[in-house]
């Protein structure tokens, strides 16, 4: 069916214009946020031509698994029983973290599409392991950047009157606003500014990426990664980006990470600038002085034209060669922060001869 296949093209074409001056992110020229360097400048027949290619016409097969993926049930009761600083992975970005006795939620998105409607646009392989109603109550939601795999209005009005407050980049928080949360909920942040939510410390630092939810607002908003600090535990969520000197940075100046939450999938060869391949993930973990590192940003959604399983068999083969320890979580899985499960290969099983059923 090509109908939802054409909302990548749109997403593409509307928001992958990252035109850069090596600029503070406050500083705004024509209402755009900048990237750290400059980058390349994309026409819009240029994007047309890449969403058409390569989401439309070249997609192959094994972009979806033709098995469930396995999924770890989760309620209320076991989360709340759940020791500090543990860990669960719900889908794609969305992480859910329990730190200093608060739970803390990473780019929730709970529908079924990732998509402006609900009737068309990228489907979900596996449903959220949990929902927002049985959620416990939220600290905080930390928002990376404002795209549909990212932000999900209806996760955010579900999620308005459970979370304390919303973290988020400059911008994307006006849009929390239109939306109904409570401005004393809401905190916006540049780059390299904080805040304190109970006793963490969570700033936002850079990432090189761009925004942008519709035809007319490309990169109106401000996207980020975030640093979140408990004590003397540090954690790493790099959001979406390309691989940039700014992981260096960001290094130098809060690592080294207990553990890293790096973007891993949905990459390609014809936007180079705004995801890694995997090849870069694993080199901005060591960047940003990492010691576990946790691949996110795959397994839930299907944005790109690789295999389902190549963002995991990648970087687990990169991992392994380099010596840096690899957690791999099924979704809904509890892990350890601060001993993190490492080396299990659950995807492997997913389209195997026994697994396999019919599309």
């Amino acid at each position: 069916m090509k109908i939802p296949l054409l909302f990548g093209v749109l997403a593409l074409m509307t928001s992958f214009s990252p035109n850069a001056e090596e600029l503070p992110a406050s500083l705004r020229e024509d209402g755009q946020y900048r990237n750290q360097v400059v980058l390349p400048k994309d026409g819009f027949m240029k994007k047309l031509r890449i969403g058409i290619k390569y989401l439309l016409l070249s997609k192959p097969a094994g972009t979806r698994p033709q098995a469930p993926l396995p999924v770890e049930q989760l309620s209320r009761d076991q989360l709340l029983a759940a020791p500090d600083y543990s860990l669960w992975r719900l889908g794609h970005s969305t992480v859910l973290l329990k730190m200093g006795g608060e739970f803390l939620l990473t780019d929730p998105v709970f529908s079924e599409r990732a998509s402006p409607v609900q009737w068309a646009g990228p489907l979900r392989f596996h449903q959220p392991p949990i929902s927002i109603a049985d959620l416990p109550p939220i600290k905080a939601v930390i928002l990376s950047h404002d795209h549909y795999d990212h932000l999900d209005e209806h996760a955010i009005k579900a999620l308005a009157g459970k979370s304390e407050y919303f973290l988020t980049t400059l911008g994307v928080g006006d849009r929390l606003l239109e939306w109904g949360v409570p401005a004393s909920k809401v905190r916006q942040l540049d780059w390299w500014q904080e805040t304190q939510v109970g006793g963490l410390r969570l700033v936002a630092t850079p990432a090189q990426h761009f925004s942008g939810r519709s035809l007319f607002d490309s990169n109106s908003t401000l996207w980020a990664s975030w640093v979140i600090i408990d004590k003397d535990f540090r954690l790493f969520f790099s959001g979406d980006t390309g691989y940039f000197p700014g992981f260096k940075q960001i290094g130098e100046r809060f690592g080294p990470f207990d553990l890293t939450l790096m973007e891993t999938g949905a990459y390609n060869v014809a936007w180079p600038n705004v995801h890694m391949q995997p090849e870069e993930t694993l080199q901005a973990h060591l960047d940003v002085r990492g010691k576990t590192l946790l691949p996110v940003h795959n397994g839930t959604f299907d944005l790109s034209i690789h295999d389902w399983h190549e963002p995991f068999d990648r970087i687990s083969a990169l991992a392994q060669a380099k010596g840096v320890p690899l957690s791999t979580p099924r979704m809904g899985e509890r892990i350890d922060l601060r001993q993190p499960r490492l080396g299990e290969h659950w995807w492997e099983q997913v389209d195997s001869p026994a697994s396999a059923v019919t599309p």
